[in-house]
């Protein structure tokens, strides 16, 4: 199986999206390529090669839907109240329809469509993922205040480098310490990783309920 973690931007930089291509090999996660700037027109193509020959399993950091009369969805205000019980800081979880998140949702909406249009070989899966919950979920609690502070120091992000290598992302290289957005990447992917695989579960999962949300969220 291949796992894709997205961490996407918005539609106006694109500079700032991240895509981590990993294939399961004997139990764990090994990356395979990690693309900085990624269009919407190099995750399709790159989503269309991989489901060649294998299941494609893919985490998008990016609400997936909004609610209608915008505001929270039932699923921002669950995933709210679960990382503050870890300790995290709620504010991480945006409304889809605030002003920051608006146009980063419409990217996220429409790739998406975009996926399930395509023609694949192998079946490619959705999740929508939330990189932070993803670790905050798993990290020690001696860590959680690295979480906190990686997006602004520099000892913290490292401190997260070497905890995600201590989990079955186990063969990450040098280059995924030089963003955050790499970083996301590759948590994206693990939250992937544990709500598509048969033999694994997500810590925190809610379902999808179609027609306005067609896609699980996990962490």
């Amino acid at each position: 199986m291949i796992v894709i973690g997205i961490d996407l931007s918005g539609p106006s930089n694109p500079k700032d999206t991240v895509i981590s291509i990993f294939e399961k090999v004997d139990g764990t996660l090994k990356l395979r390529q990690l693309i900085s700037g990624a269009t919407d027109e190099a995750i399709l193509s790159r989503i269309q090669k991989e489901a060649e020959n294998h299941s494609v399993f893919i985490g998008i950091d990016s609400p997936l839907s909004y609610q209608d009369g915008g505001g929270d969805r039932k699923s921002d205000e669950n995933l709210r109240s679960y990382i503050s019980k870890l300790g995290m800081k709620p504010s991480s979880i945006m409304s889809p329809t605030m002003n920051r998140m608006a146009y980063l949702t419409l990217r996220g909406i429409s790739l998406t469509r975009s996926i399930e249009s395509m023609k694949t070989i192998k079946p490619v899966k959705i999740v929508e993922v939330h990189p932070g919950a993803v670790m905050g979920a798993r990290i020690p609690n001696d860590l959680l205040p690295d979480l906190l502070r990686y997006k602004k120091e520099k000892d913290s992000l490292m401190a997260i480098y070497h905890f995600l290598q201590s989990t079955d992302l186990n063969t990450l290289p040098e280059e995924v310490k030089e963003t955050t957005h790499a970083i996301d990447s590759c948590a994206a992917a693990l939250g992937a990783w544990y709500w598509g695989d048969p033999y694994l579960e997500p810590e925190w999962c809610w379902k999808a309920d179609p027609p306005f949300h067609p896609y699980d969220f996990c962490c």
